[in-house]
């Protein structure tokens, strides 16, 4: 006889958003800075991560944490995540000029093979498509890397059209350390810079360097708007998702934001 007390299963009408995150293991940032500024938007929403292994700022290792990212993105289609942010910006840098769009274009290839249809954008494509919207070609630069790699960042956006015409890099290699940093004393690192020419300011190359406390003080000093990794990322987050901002947070990239399903 078949027992008569297995019940019906019942599932919400509406689901939250699901927000899935491909984040370096030693990052403590984007999980932190990204739902901070989606407070903003009404509709619930939940987010998920997958980690790969990255400890130190060097070439080697991030180009074994871009070949770990096609793993991270078949556990985020498992968890049926509406949109994926894939939070690492000069690990897609260092693959070479137009790797956000290759890499993009494979991780949704991923995504899709595992029966998922989410939207796939990348910090490093978030940041130069931001630029471009909010017409941005002339910038100063915060980073925390070595020199070499911020100059690859530095190069990566001039092959979209976006010049530096100063820079300031920390030279911060462990990248939990790199976490540590303190967002305030960013004031002081653009109010060292010359920003002669400068349309807008990247206050943070780099989803592990805080940064969220200071962009709209940055903003309201200098009269230009500051765009971060963080911001950047969330904004096209909220683009995919075709959700609103209740509220102004995050400077020039949410406070512009286009609304619009992809």
């Amino acid at each position: 006889m078949t027992p008569d007390h297995v019940g019906r299963p019942s599932f919400a009408r509406e689901s939250p958003h699901r927000i899935g995150m491909i984040v370096p293991s030693s990052n403590t940032t984007m999980e932190t800075e990204v739902p901070r500024l989606m407070e903003a938007v009404a509709e619930p929403h939940t987010f998920h991560s997958s980690r790969a292994r990255l400890h130190t700022v060097d070439a080697e290792s991030l180009s074994a944490m871009v070949a770990d990212g096609d793993r991270c993105a078949a556990e985020l289609a498992d968890a049926a995540v509406d949109v994926i942010g894939y939070a690492c910006l000069v690990a897609v840098m260092t693959q070479g000029p137009g790797a956000h769009e290759r890499i993009e274009d494979h991780l949704s290839e991923i995504v899709r093979a595992n029966g998922s249809e989410a939207r796939v954008v990348s910090s490093a494509g978030a940041l130069v498509r931001t630029l471009r919207s909010l017409g941005t070609s002339k910038v100063a630069l915060v980073a925390p890397y070595v020199p070499s790699l911020t100059r690859t960042v530095i190069d990566y956006l001039e092959g979209y059209g976006v010049d530096t015409v100063d820079w300031v890099t920390l030279a911060v290699e462990d990248n939990c350390d790199v976490g540590r940093l303190d967002a305030e004393s960013l004031l002081d690192h653009v109010r060292g810079l010359d920003l002669t020419g400068a349309e807008g300011i990247v206050l943070s190359a780099c989803v592990q360097m805080p940064s969220l406390p200071a962009v709209e003080r940055v903003e309201a000093e200098t009269g230009l708007p500051v765009v971060s990794a963080a911001t950047a990322t969330t904004r096209e987050i909220i683009q995919a998702l075709g959700l609103a901002l209740q509220e102004t947070v995050g400077g020039s990239a949410l406070r512009r934001v286009e609304t619009v399903r992809a």
